[in-house]
């Protein structure tokens, strides 16, 4: 009896399966299984649909073949002499350039169809089965490794041509952000990244870092939001032994451990007034005092600050000095929430499920999800994106994620993203402001977690500090 549906397509007869395969390029093909006359079959029946076919009678010989020669499809028997087929597929499952696998047999069982998925076959058939249904079989398994190799080569072309790969875009406003990182990394300007929570503010600082004359050295982060103002100049700026309770010996502060290379401060806009002075004469002068401290300690730093809040705004009313904004702000950078860049959501989805997916390979999306995550106003932004992929990849069934692992707020009509105005700048479609969007997101998240705050951050990719601001500027309260 076939197993686990390889058999349930309907059936094609030969000369359409013939003219169907003669219309693409030739299909490599090896069939490896100790049934002579099954193996003499199956050959002459792939021939005729226009493979080229090598067979073999053992899976020794499979694996010798398939090291030797560059397959896209293997048929492999699970019980051969020498070597089954099961251990065939478990030696060339980390190989890059791997064959697709159908796996056959006549002794079948649940246990070994989920040893062979979970390898990385594509597909598993039992004996007896419809040779033309498997020729099918084989052209889908073809497609596939085709559209997989398709991609790498995408990926690796993308890689050498541009200057910053990790930055996944074909946006013209996130493009013309890195030609600005291009043009000003080398200098030793302080630069800030402004943008929402999620929209890549580290991966900008990575990029400049790395492109740099200090990218051989270290860059160093610190979120100014997810410690408190007491710890957060020790983390900064280090400490002598004694300065405080618990102080029972020397720290060096992030100042000392970046000398030479890049400090990165996300959400500066959290710092507090009396540490906003202390970073101000670090930058001026390139010297400091650790807490509790008399020497003067020096370190030369590249600053590269990121925030989502507006700081000249702050700088207004008095909660961000005036001088210490000019310094950082030599170089602005803004980032574009994704709900602007509709047409990166596909791109940035499929990365993700490259870079996600168990095996990183054969995963695929729907263009019925697709079109959902592209109507979606994504609050979080690319972070945000990247979740809900994480999430879909474990509730997919078939490597395929359709609209089914999508969560709810996406299925049932969430806020629709930015289109294009008249005048060509992106508006929202939506009547609902973008501070809404972000008040019923975050209350979402929080009774999604029943109220924990420290998970519903982690969830949000924002600091528990940030996450309790949010709660009070949008005055939300717990039901009850």
């Amino acid at each position: 009896m076939p197993a686990y549906g390889a058999l349930s397509a309907p059936s094609i007869s030969r000369n359409e399966t013939r003219k169907a395969m003669s219309e693409e390029p030739r299909i490599e093909v090896l069939v490896a299984d100790d049934e002579e006359s099954l193996r003499l079959l199956l050959e002459q029946q792939l021939r005729q649909a226009g493979c080229r076919v090598d067979t073999v009678a053992n899976g020794i010989a499979a694996l010798a073949a398939i090291q030797e020669r560059s397959y896209d499809v293997a048929i492999l028997d699970i019980l051969m002499p020498g070597m089954d087929g099961i251990e065939v597929l478990r030696r060339i499952s980390q190989e890059e350039e791997r064959p697709e696998v159908i796996v056959v047999t006549g002794h079948g069982t649940v246990e070994t169809a989920l040893a062979a998925m979970k390898l990385g076959a594509y597909d598993y058939i039992g004996k007896p089965h419809s040779t033309s249904e498997l020729v099918l079989l084989v052209r889908k398994a073809w497609e596939k490794r085709r559209l997989s190799v398709d991609n790498r080569r995408l990926h690796e072309r993308v890689a050498r041509t541009s200057p910053f790969p990790e930055i996944v875009t074909q946006d013209s406003r996130m493009l013309k952000v890195l030609e600005v990182v291009e043009r000003v990394a080398p200098s030793e300007s302080p630069i800030l990244v402004v943008g929402e929570s999620g929209t890549g503010k580290e991966l900008v600082a990575q990029a400049v870092h790395r492109a740099s004359g200090r990218g051989s050295a270290s860059l160093i982060p610190v979120n100014c939001a997810a410690l408190p103002d007491t710890l957060l100049e020790s983390e900064l700026f280090g400490h002598e032994k004694g300065a405080f309770t618990g102080a029972m010996e020397r720290k060096l502060g992030l100042f000392e451990l970046a000398d030479g290379g890049t400090l990165f401060m996300d959400e500066i806009g959290d710092l507090e007034p009396r540490l906003q002075g202390k970073l101000l004469r670090a930058l001026e002068e390139k010297t400091f005092f650790r807490v509790g401290g008399t020497k003067q300690v020096r370190a030369d730093v590249r600053l590269i600050a990121a925030t989502n809040r507006v700081l000249n705004e702050m700088v207004e009313s008095g909660a961000f000095r005036r001088d210490l904004y000019y310094r950082v702000n030599t170089i602005m950078l803004e980032m574009p929430p994704l709900r602007a860049r509709p047409d990166d959501v596909p791109l940035l989805a499929r990365h993700f499920l490259r870079t996600l997916a168990p095996g990183g390979e054969g995963w695929s999306i729907d263009d019925e999800a697709i079109d959902i995550l592209k109507g979606y106003a994504w609050p979080g932004n690319v972070r945000e994106l990247r979740n809900v992929i994480e999430r879909a990849l474990l509730l997919a069934a078939d490597r395929i994620i359709t609209i089914r692992d999508l969560p709810s707020d996406l299925r049932e009509g969430a806020p629709v993203s930015a289109g294009a105005a008249p005048g060509g700048s992106p508006e929202p479609t939506s009547s609902l402001s973008l501070e809404e969007m972000e008040r019923r997101h975050i209350r979402r998240v929080l009774e999604h977690t029943n109220w924990h705050q420290g998970q519903a951050s982690q969830i949000l990719g924002i600091s528990p500090k940030t996450l309790y601001r949010k709660i009070r500027e949008y005055d939300l309260a717990r039901p009850g």
